[in-house]
């Protein structure tokens, strides 16, 4: 018997691959056999490029000739299904996929599973949580499907490098599944207390799991590492030696502003590049990927969503311009590499600004015990309440409030009904311990990049021990193995040139043309009636301009120096330095306003009122525009701190100023708009607020200008 399932799975692996002679790798059919022949419960931790894939291409059809129904495989990114249902179709496996960017093809993706006319189906793991899909799509494929496989496994794991909150809901999945379902789990990118994790959770407290575990290094890979102090060096370095690095690749920034100014600098420079983010919309998102994998583009300038399963197997490089918070991280992302081409560049950049990227990413993803037992009573009411709802009722941004919830989620605290979020009466405990645990490894995880920038042994061996890999050794290849391989020199003009490029200032600040909900519920009325809806025309600001991003990567470190707290976390306040003024005087020669503004207002500030008032005298000076001072504060107004969703903010804000009586006469005298300057803008509702109060009091616009903004 299983000497049949051997020559037929070796048939579908030749079919699959386009080669006769082709067999499998060690481990694959250990894996596949587990899971065809014994029904097992099975997770395969092996470096990219291995075939976890044909791991489970192969088993699901093998299961589907028993008769069985069809695979169903959660996997965590768009770009990663779209790679893996070509894959199958190569194999002839019918794949299908049920995720949040084909909305439309549900209806006949749900006729084709009731026709047993699908061999796989990928699913995102947030359709686990989506009310409609768990009670109609789920419990027909708990009874029907014949293997379930966990793409990206260690997303399940709070100690893996890519934890997803949707992932956990798996482990429910997994057992509620018949007896004898097999379940296979697949990583890269696992290390020993990963692995554990993840085989306790697919385990689900009564299988025994089988863990094929391979080698992780890549001996196609030569890794380097490049110190430039300054953030136009590297730039420069790319664009000067971009085309001496073998075929088409990537190269992954730490934030999106990053992105597109490396990008743009490249492509001034003559590189065909393209972008690459989370706010790259899904069909920009297709052609970028297709035009790499054709080779029409020489580099994707990405962030970390275009990571895992991205499939370009002769990726020819991978640079780094700054580095990810983890070697595990880094592992996985430069693994896109060499996975079907005998050598391949991989180079990492690191930047001195690095670690505050880092720690703005794990500040912002770790909830406070005061923030989530506000969320829970908040829906202590008896009817469910939507995100908006929710926003008016806590101060947490969206994009945290959306992550949280799907924690308490998961834990059993809440649940999300077609009505919107609800509790479900299960006791919850903040769980102290375990976030101050990740904290620590995160933590830890940081320091250990660091020392890989200055390692003075093989790098590879550095990342392969991060894993746990027992088969770790030193490489051979890396630059500290067998010397630098990479230029370490940059031309004046291609140095001069980026840092032209980086000196470019102006970011536009957006209008806000609506009020956020709920702002009734937090008292914010205008002469009684509610302020809700489309902000008035008569009360908005024009679009206004700040220097740059905190994130930029040239202004953007200088204004973190110069907007910076001390060591008791009170912000630095100084004078306008003659540097920051002399940019802002080029934002303001480059603006394309259709009239110059006649006069200059600005916020008053508690924290940093010497380099506001400098920063708006300056421009004044500068413009020869009438100084007519600060707006009031009103007496006795609550003292504003920097809440962190729209609701909130429009109420720390609302009637904390108002226009002097000198001021408003001034104002109507004068022949042209007023700029409002600030230090920094975030949510852009200080700024919208006194705008209103600006325009009401008859300036003919407001034009917003500041330091800084923080996207």
């Amino acid at each position: 018997m299983t000497e049949d399932i051997h020559a037929e799975g070796l048939a579908i692996l030749r079919t699959l691959t386009g080669r006769s002679d082709a067999e499998f790798h060690e481990g694959q059919w250990e894996a596949i056999d587990a899971l065809v022949a014994q029904r097992r419960r099975a997770l395969v931790v092996e470096r990219t490029g291995w075939g976890k894939s044909a791991v489970y291409f192969i088993a699901a059809l093998l299961r589907r000739h028993q008769g069985f129904g069809p695979a169903l495989i959660v996997s965590p990114l768009l770009a990663l299904m779209r790679d893996q249902i070509a894959a199958a179709e190569r194999a002839g496996v019918r794949a299908a996929t049920i995720n949040s960017s084909n909305a439309t093809e549900w209806g006949e993706v749900e006729r084709r599973l009731n026709d047993n006319a699908v061999d796989v189906l990928l699913i995102s793991p947030e359709r686990l949580v989506n009310p409609s899909f768990r009670t109609k799509q789920l419990p027909y494929l708990i009874e029907t499907v014949g293997l379930v496989v966990i793409d990206e496994a260690h997303c399940v794991s709070d100690w893996g490098h890519d934890f997803r909150p949707d992932y956990r809901r798996i482990r429910e999945l997994l057992a509620a599944l018949p007896q004898g379902t097999p379940v296979l789990a697949t990583t890269a990118t696992a290390n020993s207390r990963v692995v554990a994790d993840v085989e306790e959770q697919i385990a689900t407290g009564q299988h025994d799991v089988l863990t094929v575990r391979g080698a992780l290094a890549r001996p196609s890979l030569r890794l380097g590492v490049l110190r430039l102090p300054q953030p136009w060096q590297r730039l420069a370095w790319l664009a000067e030696h971009l085309d001496d690095l073998p075929g088409s690749g990537i190269i992954y920034c730490l934030t999106v502003a990053g992105a597109h100014d490396t990008a743009s600098m490249l492509a001034r420079a003559g590189h065909k590049v393209l972008v690459y983010t989370g706010r790259t919309d899904d069909a920009e998102r297709q052609a970028a990927e297709q035009g790499l994998k054709d080779n029409q583009v020489k580099a994707l300038v990405a962030t970390s969503a275009l990571g895992m399963g991205f499939d370009k197997p002769d990726l020819g490089f991978v640079v780094h311009i700054g580095a990810p918070s983890s070697p595990v991280a880094y592992y996985q992302q430069v693994g896109r590499a060499g996975r079907a081409t005998p050598n391949a560049d991989v180079l990492l950049m690191p930047g001195a600004e690095d670690p505050y990227i880092w720690q703005y990413f794990a500040t912002s993803s770790m909830p406070t015990p005061d923030i989530v037992h506000k969320v829970l009573a908040a829906l202590s009411g008896s009817s469910p309440l939507s995100i908006p709802a929710l926003e008016s009722r806590v101060d947490i941004r969206r994009s945290h409030l959306e992550l949280l919830l799907k924690v308490l989620a998961v834990d059993g605290a809440v649940e999300r009904t077609n009505g919107g979020w609800t509790l479900t009466g299960e006791q919850w405990r903040y769980d102290t311990v375990r976030y101050e645990r990740v904290a620590a490894a995160r933590l830890h995880e940081q320091q250990a990049m660091l020392r890989y920038e200055e390692l003075t042994t093989c790098r590879m061996q550095f990342l392969t021990d991060a894993l746990d890999d027992p088969n770790s050794a030193p490489c051979g290849r890396c630059d500290v193995c067998a010397g630098v391989w990479y230029p370490t020199t940059i031309s004046a003009k291609s140095e001069q040139a980026a840092q032209h490029e980086l000196d470019r200032v102006g970011v536009p600040i957006e209008v806000r043309s609506r009020w956020p909900s709920g702002l009734d519920r937090l008292g914010i009325l205008d002469a009684g009636a509610p302020v809700s809806g489309t902000i008035a025309i008569a009360d908005q600001f024009t679009e206004g301009r700040s220097v740059a991003r905190l994130t930029d990567l040239g202004w953007g470190i200088r204004l973190r120096d110069l907007l910076r707290v001390d060591r008791d976390g009170k912000p630095v306040d100084a004078e306008l330095p003659p540097d920051v003024a002399r940019a802002c005087y080029a934002v303001l020669h480059d603006w394309d306003w259709e009239t110059r503004p006649a006069a200059v207002v600005w916020i008053p500030s508690r924290s940093r009122p010497h380099l506001i008032e400098s920063l708006a005298r300056s421009i004044g000076q500068a413009g020869r525009l009438d100084v007519l001072g600060a707006l009031d504060l009103t007496p006795n107004a609550h003292v504003t701190r920097r809440s962190s969703n729209s609701a909130f903010r429009v109420r720390d804000v609302w009637g904390q100023f108002h226009v002097p009586q000198k001021m408003t006469e001034q104002i109507r005298k004068l022949n042209g708009p007023v700029l409002l300057v600030d230090d920094y803008v975030d949510t852009r509702w200080t700024i919208t607020v006194a705008a209103r109060l600006l325009r009401r009091a008859g300036a003919a616009a407001v034009m917003p200008f500041t330091l800084a903004s923080q996207s």
